[in-house]
């Protein structure tokens, strides 16, 4: 008899647990990718050891080809002799040669204004009109009580001149004589008085006529015509100041004093600049130093006096003052950007003539913005770096301007890399 054939059981379903192939598998392929960006990682750094980043292990100078950096383009100057002016630089504040206030010197109404409020006028030049009537009377009166005063005199000198004759043949008494003589130097006395009450008339009828007293700038009308004004009010009429010549006070500061005072305290060329410093505004002289020191801030009150026919400079503006105090004859100059600043103190890349770099430890001396001096480390006719110079290493190949990229170190070829280059000194 056959026995039955046993069941087979039914395949389990999947129950969503990843099975051990499939993990190795996962894990295979993160292994792979993370190679693949580790040896991308090292490629890339191999790149910038051979291109424009730091110099790695391997690398000398600036040699071009595998393993070396390509030479690097840099700009050239020649040092030279020159001249390097010695300035001294401050904050000044313009100031008017005069500022006048236009007052009345007499009492009266307001007739007429003569100007335009910020007009340009001259010295002399008639501003206001107060009413002139009552002056002219008064000087009138004045004139009349001097003729009648002059009248009594010319009596009194005839009665004298009667009682000098009497007098001489004894007719009459002395005392008469001498009465009437002191009756005349009375009178002469009284016509002098009158004399000068007229001239003070005549001087208050001028004072109804307000004039310039300098030549410039007249700002605002403070007093409208038809308003009664009195001599020497608190409010003036309005105000002129004169704008040329005109003048920049700025301070000094006492460690130049001695300087300033070997050139001379006066006739220094002094320029004006604007708040920001780019824009000249007029040029002048040094006028004179103040007498003291400020012991709060160790400094001198200086004073400078500019031509201002095209009103550049005006009053109380804020300008920068550059004073020159001197210059240096024949120094050893440089462009400023060719000097750079180490451990070792300050120096300079010197271009040789295989079209490699050297450093060079220089002193620097006085210089302004664009050029500064060399007191040692430096010859006229060396030629410097200038430009290009952050990345240079001492035997670096260099590019010079107009010169093709592919011509390098040693006569138009690039060297292999092969050695290790050094920092310059003091880079």
């Amino acid at each position: 008899m056959t026995e039955p054939s046993p069941r087979r059981r039914p395949a389990a379903a999947p129950s969503g647990r990843p099975t051990r192939r499939t993990l190795v598998w996962a894990g295979g392929v993160v292994l792979v990718a993370v190679l693949v960006a580790v040896v991308l990682s090292r490629c890339a750094q191999g790149g910038g050891a051979n291109g424009t980043g730091p110099a790695g292990a391997g690398h000398r100078g600036g040699g071009g080809g595998p393993g070396g950096r390509p030479p690097i383009t840099v700009g050239v100057a020649k040092a030279s002799l020159g001249d390097i002016p010695i300035t001294l630089s401050a904050l000044g504040t313009v100031t008017p040669v005069a500022t006048v206030e236009v007052q009345a010197r007499v009492s009266g109404m307001l007739d007429r204004v003569g100007f335009k409020e910020g007009q340009m006028v001259r010295k002399g030049q008639l501003l206001a009109q107060i009413d002139p009537r009552p002056f002219q009377v008064a000087l009138q009166q004045a004139q009349g009580q001097l003729l009648h005063d002059e009248a009594l005199l010319a009596d009194a000198k005839l009665d004298l001149r009667r009682y000098s004759t009497l007098h001489a043949q004894d007719s009459i008494a002395g005392q008469t004589y001498d009465s009437q003589a002191a009756l005349v130097r009375q009178d002469q006395g009284t016509v002098a008085s009158d004399r000068a009450q007229v001239a003070n008339a005549r001087l208050n009828l001028t004072f109804t006529r307000l004039t310039s007293p300098v030549s410039g700038r007249i700002g605002l009308r403070q007093v409208d015509p038809g308003n009664q004004i009195t001599a020497n009010q608190s409010t003036p009429l309005t105000v002129v100041t004169q704008l040329d010549p005109i003048a920049v006070v700025f301070s000094a500061p006492e460690s130049q004093i001695g300087a300033i005072a070997t050139r001379g305290t006066t006739g220094l060329p002094v320029t004006a600049y604007d708040r920001a410093g780019g824009t000249v505004l007029a040029v002048g002289s040094l006028a004179t130093l103040d007498n003291l020191i400020d012991p709060t801030t160790g400094t001198v009150k200086a004073k400078a006096n500019f031509s201002n026919a095209g009103a550049g400079l005006f009053p109380n503006q804020f300008v920068n003052v550059v004073l020159l105090v001197d210059t240096l004859k024949n120094q050893i100059v440089v462009p400023t950007t060719a000097v750079r600043h180490g451990p070792q103190g300050d120096f300079v890349w010197l271009l040789q003539p295989n079209k490699t770099v050297k450093s060079g430890l220089v002193k620097v001396g006085p210089g302004t913005a664009e050029m500064v001096s060399i007191t040692s480390g430096l010859s006229v006719g060396q030629s410097v770096i200038t430009d290009g110079g952050d990345r240079l290493r001492d035997g670096a190949d260099v590019i010079l301007p107009g010169q093709r990229a592919g011509v390098g170190a040693g006569g138009g070829r690039h060297r292999r890399g092969g050695g290790s280059g050094g920092a310059p000194a003091g880079g």
